[in-house]
This record gives C-alpha cells, sequence and structure tokens, in this order.
C-alpha cells in the first residue's frame, strides 16, 4: 500500500516532495518524485510485493513514453502478466504489479478494466498523448483526490496532500458541512473544501489540454436486473458463496512481508480467518482488542474463534484513558472531519497489528451487501409506521424522548429515538438519518441565519435522491442496498479503514469486496440476505458447522467506544473546549444556544446527545486544525 500524489500543469518538483511528505506514513519504505514536462508524479512506498529497488515508484514504462504512480494490489497480475508476455512486446524489469498495470494500460487504454481483480487508485501520465489517467478501485477501497484550477489538476491519495499544491485554495464548502451534519462524513465525490473532489468508486478520468476530457463509471453494480440464482437452494447458493469467499481470501493472502487477519468475534472477520487458516500451513495471526466497559468488550468471543480454528491470536484491551489520548493522535490527521468513533478502536487495533504484519483482513463490506445493520431489522417495521399519522408519530417522539438515557452500547433508549428520528423525512432518507447524526429540522435550529443563506443543497439529503435513480428499477430493499453501498460503506467503513491502516503503515484488505464475491451477493433474492429477523442469513448457514454458535447466532454487536460516557466525564473538558459560547460566535455557523441545550441535557443525563455533540466536537476540532485564520 503506499501514498500516491501529482499533477498534470503547473508546478515544480519542491511541490511534488511537499506533497508526498505530508502522506510519508501511506508508504515509509521510499519515496519518488518525478517532474517531466507537464507532469509531476510522487510516490511513497510500502514494500508488499516485489521488495526490490527496481519496483520503485513513479515507474516508467521501458521506451519511457508512460508513468504510472499506484496505490493498491492487482491479485490477478501473475495471469495477466502471463497475458501480456504472450503479444511479445513486453520484457518486464520486475516482478511486481505495478509494471503490469502500466502495460496493460499501454496494450488495452482503458478497456483494461474490466481485467483488474484488486483494490487500487492510480494515475498515469501518457506523455504520447500529454494526458493524465486517474482510476479507483470499484468498491472504492482506495482513496483518491482531485482539484482542477487556472488548468492545473492536482490529484493526491489524501485531501491534505491536495492542498498542499499552491494552486489549491482552502474555502470550506457550507453544502458539504451540510451534509456532514447529517452523514457524519462528507459524501463523494464532494469534500470539506470548494472545488476539491473525490474521484468516485469504480470511475475513471482523462485530463488533457487543461480539461478533464472524460469522467465515467467503468463498471456498475445492476441492482434492477432478475435475479440469475432465482431456482437455487439456500443450501448451494451458500456453497457457492463460500467457494468465492475462499478464491478472495487465497487471493489475499498474496504478499513477500508478513502477513494477519482481524478478528473481532463477529461473523464476518471469523469468517474471514476462518477461510485464511484453512488455506495455511501454519497458524495464521489474529488480531483482536477488548474494551474495558462490558457492554462494547466481544474480546471472549475473539477468543473463543481463534481458539476454535487454531490461530495465533494476539490481543490487548483498550481502555478509557488509552482512547482519550489517541484522540489528539488522530484527529489531526484527518482531512475532513469524519465523526465514526470506531476510528479510535480501529486505529489502535490497526497501531497494534502492525508490531507484528504489515499486511491484515478485515471483514469489511459484508454488512452492506448482506444486510447485516440492525437498521435492516428496522426496516422491517417501516410499512407498518409508515401508516400511523403524523401527529402520533409526533407523540411517539415525544414519549422515545421520556425514556431513561442510557450510556451503554446500542441501548434501547438510543434505539427507540434513532428509529423514531427517521420519520422527520421522507421514507427514503429513513435509514440515512437512523445511521447519521442531525436531521434536517435539527440543522435549522443549528445553524445561524447567516449559514443557512449560503447552503445551497437544501437538506442536505438530495444524494440520497440520486442513488436511488441510478439503481433504476430495482425493488425497495434492493435500493437500500445500493444506497449503503455507495454511501456508508465507500464513505464511513472504507475511510475508516484505509485511514486507521496507513497512519500506522499497515495494509488492510477487504475479501468480501472482491468483485466475484460482490457480484454474486448482488444477484441473490433478498431472502438470502435477511429472513425473518436474521440478518446475513446466507453467511451464517455458510458458516453454521465452521463457527461456534456463539458467533453464527448472536446479534451484531458493533465497533463502537463509550462516547456517552466519556463526554459527562474524561472527555466534558474538551468538549466544553471546543464548543463554547465564544468559540461558536465568534465563528458565526451554528445557533450556541441551540447546542448549550444539548450539552445541558447530556451532562445532566436527561438525554443521550453523544452523536450530536460528538459531531460537533469532531467537527471543531478539524476547524482548528485546517482552518485556524481562515
Amino acid at each position: 500500500m503506499c501514498g500516491i500524489a501529482g499533477f498534470s500543469g503547473k508546478g515544480d518538483e519542491s511541490d511534488l516532495r511537499r506533497m508526498i511528505g505530508t502522506i510519508a506514513y501511506r508508504g515509509p519504505d521510499y519515496q519518488g518524485v518525478s517532474h517531466r514536462g507537464d507532469a509531476g508524479l510522487a510516490h511513497a512506498r510500502l514494500k508488499i510485493i516485489d521488495l526490490s529497488l527496481e519496483a520503485n515508484q513513479p515507474f516508467f514504462s521501458g521506451d519511457g513514453s508512460a508513468a504510472i504512480v499506484f496505490n493498491g494490489e492487482i491479485y490477478n497480475y501473475h495471469e495477466l502478466k502471463q497475458g501480456l508476455l504472450k503479444t511479445g512486446k513486453y520484457n518486464f524489469r520486475t516482478s511486481c504489479d505495478t509494471e503490469v498495470l502500466l502495460c496493460l494500460y499501454l496494450e488495452y487504454g482503458t478497456a483494461m478494466f474490466s481485467m483488474l481483480s484488486g483494490m487500487f487508485a492510480f494515475g498515469i501520465y501518457d506523455f504520447r498523448s500529454k494526458s493524465l489517467l486517474l482510476a479507483k478501485d470499484p468498491a472504492g477501497k482506495k482513496p483518491l483526490y482531485y482539484s482542477l484550477a487556472g488548468g492545473t489538476l492536482v490529484f493526491a491519495s489524501e485531501l491534505k496532500a491536495v492542498i498542499a499544491h499552491p494552486s489549491v485554495s482552502k474555502e470550506l464548502n457550507p453544502d458539504a458541512l451540510n451534509e456532514y451534519l447529517t452523514y457524519d462524513y462528507v459524501p463523494t465525490p464532494s469534500t470539506i473544501f470548494k472545488n476539491i473532489y473525490k474521484l468516485e468508486a469504480s470511475h475513471y478520468l482523462i485530463f488533457r489540454d487543461g480539461k478533464i476530457m472524460e469522467y465515467k463509471p467503468y463498471w456498475k453494480l445492476n441492482y434492477g436486473r432478475p435475479h440469475s440464482v432465482d431456482g437455487l437452494s439456500p443450501d448451494t447458493a451458500a456453497e457457492k458463496l463460500g467457494g468465492l469467499l475462499d478464491a478472495a481470501v487465497r487471493r489475499r493472502l498474496m504478499s513477500d512481508v508478513p502477513l494477519g487477519v482481524f478478528l473481532s468475534g463477529g461473523i464476518d472477520s471469523s469468517a474471514v480467518a476462518w477461510y485464511a487458516q484453512k488455506n495455511s500451513a501454519s497458524p495464521v495471526k489474529t488480531f483482536s482488542i477488548g474494551f474495558s466497559e462490558k457492554s462494547y468488550d466481544e474480546s471472549d468471543i475473539a477468543r473463543l474463534v481463534a481458539s476454535h480454528i487454531g490461530t495465533e491470536h494476539h490481543q490487548e484491551i483498550l481502555s478509557a484513558q488509552h482512547s482519550l489520548e489517541l484522540i489528539p493522535e488522530i484527529i489531526p490527521k484527518l482531512d475532513e472531519p469524519f465523526a465514526d468513533p470506531s476510528i479510535i478502536p480501529t486505529y489502535f487495533l490497526s497501531k497494534i497489528t502492525r508490531t507484528h504484519v504489515t499486511v491484515a483482513l478485515g471483514g469489511d463490506g459484508s454488512d452492506e451487501l448482506l444486510a447485516g445493520y440492525p437498521t435492516f431489522i428496522s426496516n422491517r417495521f417501516l410499512n407498518l409506521f409508515s401508516a400511523v399519522p403524523k401527529p402520533l408519530m409526533r407523540l411517539l417522539g415525544h414519549c422515545g424522548n421520556m425514556l431513561p438515557a442510557s450510556d451503554k452500547n446500542i441501548s434501547f433508549d438510543f434505539k427507540v429515538r434513532q428509529f423514531l428520528k427517521g420519520f422527520e423525512s421522507d421514507k427514503n432518507d429513513v435509514h440515512t438519518l437512523w445511521l447519521g447524526s442531525f436531521t434536517p429540522a435539527m440543522k435549522q435550529q443549528l445553524f445561524t441565519s447567516g449559514a443557512l443563506a449560503r447552503i445551497t443543497n437544501d437538506n442536505g439529503l438530495q444524494r440520497i435522491a440520486e442513488y436511488l435513480k441510478e439503481a433504476g428499477d430495482a425493488g425497495s430493499f434492493e435500493k437500500i442496498l445500493y444506497v449503503y453501498f455507495r454511501t456508508y460503506l465507500q464513505d464511513d467503513i472504507l475511510v475508516k479503514v484505509d485511514r486507521s491502516g496507513m497512519y500506522n503503515s499497515l495494509e488492510i484488505r477487504a475479501p468480501f469486496l472482491d468483485r466475484t464475491v460482490v457480484e454474486f451477493i448482488n444477484s441473490l433474492p433478498a431472502s438470502y440476505k435477511i429472513r425473518g429477523f436474521t440478518v446475513k442469513y446466507l453467511l451464517k448457514k455458510l458458516m453454521r458447522d465452521k463457527l461456534p454458535a456463539q458467533v453464527t447466532e448472536r446479534a451484531k454487536k458493533g465497533f463502537g467506544i463509550p462516547v456517552s460516557l466519556w463526554l459527562r466525564n474524561e472527555l466534558k473538558g474538551t468538549m466544553e473546549q471546543y464548543l463554547s459560547e465564544d468559540k461558536i460566535k465568534k465563528q458565526g455557523l451554528f445557533n450556541y444556544f441551540y447546542i448549550e441545550n444539548l450539552k445541558k441535557e447530556h451532562l445532566s443525563g436527561k438525554r443521550n446527545h453523544r452523536k450530536l455533540l460528538w459531531n460537533l466536537m469532531i467537527f471543531e476540532m478539524w476547524c482548528e486544525n485546517y482552518l485556524k485564520g481562515s
């Protein structure tokens, strides 16, 4: 795994070194830059495949006609290399996937995307046509940002490297802030800054003559097609899923450096660990963390799974004090406000894992593909409650607010309030509101009149409507899954995993997001994903005879931390510092009296406003790091 940066247009070598220097942690083994004509390319390398100096980047073709900077892994590069060798045109100098990828471009151009199995974000500069190609993998596992200013296109793995280029300015995007307050992250393709964008998953961009000439998808999940497995029994479907997952894990065990597996105790990571051990001659290294707060702790289940499948297990406890110490270590590194607190345990897990291995496999993607979140159970009640008159729903909302607040993980009062919160907007938006923080009605009270006047995207939920339209004639359940795939997976889960891993120079691979696995699961009917109140039905069926019942039969717990409790105790001072009257009023974005009421209700124990207060506090911390003096 690596960090990449570059430009096409104005700039020099010092700009490249400054850009790549901001993300040096993504690749501590080597930094390389190249400036030739209008093309500037930079790379920070974490050595995984072919550890030789010849595989360093930027990497040039043999004839010098093209150069590449590449972040990711192409798992089928051996087969692709054999196909290229048969043409008789290529003499390979390395045994790495980077060279294969560049040769594929020279041979096939953008037609190469259908051949790739892997995770990637890369830039290829073609000196023949003086054009720059940027591309991102189908699931969006690897990040890529870009900005076009004054005829110069600047790109990088992270936002901080883009804004390090002198042609790129930092100006807060009010519409992106509006979205962040609802989603807890800024959804693609926007970023928190104006005129800087995220390249969308499964898309490529071609820049030439000072303009973006092409921007289009090369792959798309078609949720509207007839189910290709209709008539396939659950047993046969489970067997096929097992074969695909087995192959996906086996491909991701390819590495020239030590490798392990994240093992939380949930069914997703446990399944990956099981298949990894099946394909390994010696005990696989597995890693997990536990929590002192028992309602958040799954470490006993992780140990049970490790013992059951025979892995070499490593585990540490993340204490409240250590978590609090990690916050100032993590937050300043985040380029955009990101209010998913589970980045803290994910970061800690990555940190302890990196002391043993350089690559780790995880279970990410399963929940979004197989409807694994509690929100999909809530969706079962949606039609029933949709028939309730709105005045009665408001009354139910007031009753929910009267429930005693609890600090426990996914407590009853939290679930009730989040469920009722979803009915404050259009039914198509309920899942976003269930997962997120501020509803449109709340934001009307939160924003000052001056801030509201600068916002052009109304309630910040228009992107959901766009994705529902993209899903075409798919059923309502499939449309929900598509929205999760395009939003929560790509802009929350995969961002959290990428940053947590890369901040610790750890590569994290996701077998569930192998294209073959994704396309097969997508072809399944809804009843194979959720049956009654059983989520991830087919995966549980597959793993029932492979894992302990404590794993396959229990409800999802998540990877949370006791933020609610901390905001009343250890984090109270930090919250008061960043959400002070002086700071909020001086900034002019938010109504302080609304925030003051949130704080009072939370500190008194009357309400649990952890999501709202954490969201605001993270934004203010981000402002201090990125907008100081602006």
